[in-house]
């Protein structure tokens, strides 16, 4: 980068003091880099998108760029997400949960789904309480819910079709 003292009548180009200082700081040298770097390509590419893309190194370029971003290496939430680590002060989570073992030690250890020995509803993924006492009081709620499990779900879609079938026949009638 240039360093030009202004006020001593050596500026580039005759330019005013401000002029000068602004010059020293860098900012020209960023601007006139990404207009040539960048945004000049960026015309060439837009105006001649299939002579541009033909060319094998801005392939190769391409396929490399393709790649980094694939990484996700480049990526903004990284950023933010370290930002918001430190301001927060986020730990791990062995922190504020302890370790499995250290878990399985106070008997908090992590809780293991149990299929219950009877069919389950679609939707979910355990039966409601309620639903289970209401089963164990009533045989023909266990029943139904049975025909309900996944296995009986084709003679079910069968049962429903005759039974609209029979109800056509007897409006037809």
């Amino acid at each position: 980068s240039l360093n030009v003292e202004p006020g001593n009548g050596n500026n580039i180009f005759g330019v005013s003091d401000a002029a000068q200082t602004f010059f020293n700081m860098g900012f020209l040298g960023a601007v006139i880099t990404t207009i040539l770097g960048s945004i000049t390509w960026q015309l060439v590419a837009s105006a001649f998108p299939l002579a541009f893309l033909s060319n094998p190194l801005v392939y190769v370029f391409l396929r490399i760029c393709l790649f980094l971003e694939a990484t996700g290496i480049a990526s903004g939430a990284w950023v933010l997400a370290g930002l918001h680590k430190r301001v927060a002060g986020f730990q791990r989570d062995e922190v504020y949960i302890g370790t499995a073992e250290e878990r399985e030690a106070k008997d908090l250890g992590d809780q293991k789904e149990e299929a219950h020995p009877l069919a389950k509803l679609p939707g979910f993924t355990t039966m409601p309480e309620a639903l289970i006492k209401l089963m164990s009081q009533d045989p023909s709620v266990k029943e139904f819910v049975r025909s309900m499990s996944a296995n009986n779900i084709d003679v079910n879609v069968g049962d429903l079709q005759e039974h609209i079938k029979n109800i056509q026949n007897e409006e037809q009638v």
